[in-house]
């Protein structure tokens, strides 16, 4: 609600009521209300007592200073106080007056619950500038022992490195987020077919037109900071610029970072570490030509107690986290881990190596996994970051790029596997470039001295399948080959040409012409998803998550595909549009409700003049529904669904008689329709007895995986007399889903039979879903789509209006257009208005 009232404000341009504006973090308002003011130059005058509070037994000092979230402070000019008011109104969000700026330079908060006034002082000696600080440390000598592989198992490394947390799937922990609200998604973490969490950066659109974006990416190298602290800062930026580099930002400068900064202030040696990598940092940043204008700080990450009269303590290691921004030229460009299969295209794979040969195992996944840190870590050159960046700008632009996937967490092993993951691929790997031991005669110096050099060839096999120095697995044609091994030499960059895609789904690595390692490609998948796996059975419905586990073994399983009985580039619309005539819609929403702007950019391209309509509009007046022929009701969380989804808001329609009166005129009109989708789809399922022909229709409840589901999944439109889904029929292609109360539940099991049923969800085969997660709600037969007898009324679980473009979806087939399937819906709305 806030969020709509501040859009709402600054969408009137030079007419926006706030003059300023600043959220309430650390010292809340305490902090934010004299910022807010000294960033003006001017004092401040506040009441206690006008802050809304829940609990009337606070102190002044807990009203002052608590943290509460989701708050805003901002300045109003007082002749646009009625404006403002009438906005958070109209948005059903609560505000308050607290005081005014003054020209006199002080704080004062006065309360007139007490007759006092708990602050009154300069504003400059809060906020004023204080004197340096200067604090003495110490720094702490670290001598860790080095990380020896001589008797590890290559095999047993493989598997132990991919169920190493940072490396394993986080599978369990993306589902569970709406990532495409708003519609304006272009990439997020899931690849390819078979929805893979390994994206390395995330990417918006700027607009619901163009191809213009931005890019987001993070780097972090905490583990790092136990063997060499200026080294793991330096790392957290290289690895947030190599994620980054996947989008097609125009240059190295145009990317901003943010920096998170966590430690153990006061803690021996934490200090000093702080220090010596908050310089090394700004050092690396200025020779990389990079900025970091904002970020925050955590300076307590450390936590005592006693047990039994024993003092304990936890202390975490310094920190850096790092997120990089950039504008995107075109989002359509972002390079995936999705390689061409081994049947498209001669392609091998290039490992571009940051490290230049260093390989250093100190703080990665593999000594983790064997309960060890190492001596020396890795670290990045920032002339070499330029390079590579550049480099790469360069081959992406002349689309040299057919895949890329960074190196980072588990090293060159893992970034192959989670390529082959989203592919569903074999690799055949050769790692005598990789591992080249140069005090070996060549290559085969195993065979000569093998009692000699048995230590050191283990020793670099594990090095260069494990080490997590920065760099990039990029897949290109064999073809071009030369066009590419030049920019890299001119660079001064080192590449190693590490092998291909095979037809045996199979990762197998080769060295001196022996096969070293071979594994098939889903036991790995599975040993990579293991940890997601059991965190999320002991979180969500324990068989739900393991029939997800086991849905990866099928190696049959074709992934998402597109079989369509319409040609999706046909404008159905054409001729209405054409006219100059655009009916108008309504997109209806209620507080909490997030999906209105996709919904209406959906209409509006289908030649509709949406109306942004709220519930507080036709309960005063403003609105009428006789005004519209459509109504669109969007997804989100009205009344954050406390009453159950959908239900507060479908009461509020029905227990109210001007509004029910209002409903049931416009849905007995025959020139009318409407859609609910998701929150919407629940609400008009509760009105069902103020809707002609949808007694029939279900309620929806919990999912039957006691989560949030956010994926992108398989329907099928079914024959119904749905005019939004004319002549769709038979269609299979996929959706986005974001619901948590998505199961449809019928009151009698012959409703099942009556209802309209419109759509229903299939897994990848084709065929009714029944299993998770292709079902991914456990509907009866997976329906998630109904209409009425006459088709003007439909409801359905899924996003077609986050889907109606190609961009949104984050896997379609080649060859697709600006608008996906999905888009005939509505313009088959428009077509039917004719």
């Amino acid at each position: 609600r806030c969020q709509e009232v501040i859009d709402a404000c600054w969408q009137q341009g030079e007419a926006n009521p706030i003059l300023s504006i600043h959220d309430v973090g650390a010292g809340g308002i305490s902090n934010a209300l004299p910022e807010l003011a000294e960033s003006a130059g001017l004092g401040a005058r506040f009441e206690l007592r006008e802050v809304h509070i829940e609990e009337p037994g606070m102190s002044p000092r807990e009203i002052w200073s608590n943290e509460s979230q989701e708050r805003y402070v901002m300045a109003v000019a007082p002749d646009r106080l009625a404006d403002f008011q009438a906005i958070c109104e109209r948005e059903r969000c609560p505000f308050a007056v607290l005081g005014e700026a003054t020209a006199d330079g002080r704080l004062t908060v006065t309360d007139r619950h007490f007759g006092n006034t708990p602050v009154d002082m300069e504003m400059r000696v809060l906020l004023g500038k204080p004197p340096k600080m200067t604090r003495k440390v110490s720094r702490r000598a670290v001598h860790l022992p080095p990380f020896d592989v001589t008797d590890i198992d290559l095999a047993d490394a493989c598997m132990r490195v991919l169920r190493v947390p940072a490396v394993a799937s986080k599978n369990f922990l993306i589902t569970i987020g709406d990532r495409s609200v708003g519609g304006l998604t272009a990439r997020d973490q899931m690849v390819g077919p078979w929805q893979m969490p390994v994206a390395d950066v995330a990417v918006t659109a700027m607009s619901f037109n163009g191809y213009r974006g931005e890019a987001f990416a993070m780097g972090e190298r905490t583990p790092l900071a136990c063997v060499d602290a200026a080294a793991s800062g330096r790392m957290a930026i290289g690895e947030a610029i190599t994620n980054i580099a996947a989008a097609d930002v125009a240059a190295l400068g145009e990317i901003k970072l943010s920096a998170n900064w966590m430690a153990a202030a006061g803690h021996r040696g934490e200090d000093a570490k702080l220090f010596e990598t908050v310089r090394a940092v700004s050092r690396f940043c200025q020779q990389a030509g990079l900025s970091i204008p904002v970020g925050k700080d955590s300076l307590s990450m450390k936590t005592a107690w006693q047990d039994e009269g024993t003092d304990k303590q936890v202390v975490s290691p310094l920190s850096l986290i790092v997120t990089g921004f950039a504008p995107v030229r075109d989002i359509r460009r972002t390079l995936t881990p999705q390689l061409q299969r081994p049947d498209d295209v001669a392609t091998e794979l290039l490992l571009i190596d940051l490290g230049g040969g260093a390989n250093r195992l100190g703080g990665s996944a593999l000594a983790q996994a064997y309960n060890s840190v190492g001596e020396h870590a890795p670290d990045v050159d920032p002339a070499a970051l330029k390079a590579f960046f550049s480099v790469l700008r360069n081959l992406r632009d002349e689309d040299l790029i057919l895949a890329y996937h960074d190196r980072g967490d588990g090293g060159l092993f893992a970034t192959v596997c989670e390529m082959a993951f989203a592919s569903k691929c074999g690799l055949s790997l050769v790692l005598d470039t990789v591992c080249y031991d140069p005090y070996m005669n060549d290559v085969d110096g195993l065979e000569k001295k093998p009692d000699t050099l048995k230590g050191r060839f283990n020793d670099r096999v594990f090095a260069g399948l494990f080490s997590e120095e920065l760099g990039a697995v990029i897949q290109i044609r064999r073809d071009d080959r030369a066009r590419i091994t030049g920019p890299l030499r001119d660079a001064g960059l080192a590449y190693h040409f590490i092998g291909e895609p095979n037809d045996r789904d199979e990762i197998r690595l080769w060295r001196n012409a022996k096969l070293m390692f071979g594994a098939s490609r889903i036991d790995l998948l599975k040993a990579w998803s293991e940890t997601s796996y059991r965190i999320a059975r002991l979180r969500d419905d324990a068989a739900c998550a393991q029939e997800e586990f086991e849905a990866l073994a099928d190696a049959t399983d074709p992934g998402l595909s597109m079989s369509l009985g319409f040609d999706p580039s046909e404008d159905v619309a054409a001729p209405m549009i054409a006219t100059g005539a655009r009916p108008k819609i309504a997109i209806l929403r209620e507080q909490g409700v997030n999906s209105h702007a996709e919904m209406a950019s959906a209409f509006e391209r289908a030649g509709f003049a949406p109306y942004d309509v709220h519930m507080s509009d036709l309960q005063a007046g403003r609105r009428k529904l006789a005004d519209f022929q459509g109504l669109a009701a969007c997804g989100g969380f009205s009344y954050g669904d406390v009453l159950g989804a959908g239900q507060g808001w479908a009461k509020s329609i029905l227990f109210n008689p001007a509004l029910r009166e209002q409903f049931e005129a416009f849905f007995l009109r025959q020139d009318s329709f409407a859609l609910g989708v998701c929150n919407g789809c629940q609400m008009m399922a509760h009105l069902a007895p103020i809707i002609p022909g949808a007694e029939h229709w279900p309620g929806f409840q919990r999912n039957r995986s006691e989560q949030f589901e956010a994926r992108l999944v398989m329907v099928e439109v079914l024959e119904s007399p749905s005019i939004m889904l004319s002549g769709m029929a038979g269609s299979r292609m996929p959706i986005v889903v974001s619901h948590g109360e998505g199961r449809a539940v019928f009151e009698q099991p012959e409703d099942i039979g009556l209802a309209n049923v419109a759509l229903r969800y299939v897994d990848n085969n084709g065929k009714p879903a029944h299993r998770y997660p292709a079902n991914p709600n456990g509907s009866p037969d997976g329906i998630t789509g109904l209409t009425t007898p006459d088709g003007r009324f439909t409801i359905m679980m899924p996003h077609p209006e986050r889907a109606r473009r190609s961009v949104q979806m984050s896997w379609v087939p080649d060859g697709l257009g600006e608008d996906s399937p999905w888009m005939r819906m509505f313009r088959n709305a428009r077509k039917w208005l004719a």
